[in-house]
């Protein structure tokens, strides 16, 4: 099978401690070089290591090709409250050859169906506007927007607003059993 820029799709899988070098090269240029993080100084790998392993335990996927990882997605925790807990907040970078070719969508393949397995109800993205590329493939994986907050990061000089996107994962339960902790395979 092929991706959509005629490349053959990079493999996705669970992502372990071992891989947090190259998120965070993944990651660096979106917290140096762009708004899409509201980031300021870009995490190393050993931070990034401890987020992947804070409680709640949540997914992290990366994608690799030829050994490195391209890019990832995760999911956080929507908000510290309570009665939130079945909802979390979903993100997804890339390098830079691999936007277009189908990996964002590979990664959220495999990241939202682990989410609704371990019991969560609705995923949320928060985009900085303009972003036409994480709008696309946002909308293009299911996400609805629901809301724009207006200015309400500063960086680069500038003030931002944050577009933000639903997804339901499973239908609500009455009566919600507590989301199970994500224990990645092996």
């Amino acid at each position: 099978m092929e991706g959509v820029a005629g490349r053959t799709p990079a493999e996705v899988r669970p992502a372990d401690v071992a891989d947090a070098a190259g998120i965070a090269e993944v990651y660096r240029p979106y917290v140096t070089g762009s708004v899409a993080s509201f980031e300021t100084v870009a995490p190393d790998a050993a931070e990034l290591a401890r987020r992947m392993l804070a409680a709640p335990r949540l997914p992290w996927f990366v994608a690799c090709r030829d050994g490195a990882v391209v890019g990832y997605a995760y999911a956080g925790r929507h908000r510290s409250r309570a009665a939130y807990r079945w909802s979390v907040d979903c993100s997804v970078y890339l390098t830079a050859g691999e936007q277009g070719a189908g990996t964002g969508r590979a990664l959220y393949a495999r990241l939202l169906p682990e989410l609704a397995a371990l019991g969560h109800v609705t995923a949320f993205a928060g985009i900085a506007l303009p972003n036409p590329a994480s709008v696309g493939l946002h909308t293009a994986v299911g996400f609805t927007p629901v809301g724009v907050y207006r200015a309400a990061g500063f960086k680069a000089g500038r003030w931002h607003d944050v577009g933000w996107f639903q997804l339901p994962l499973r239908e609500p339960p009455p009566v919600p059993e507590e989301p199970a902790g994500w224990a990645p395979p092996g």
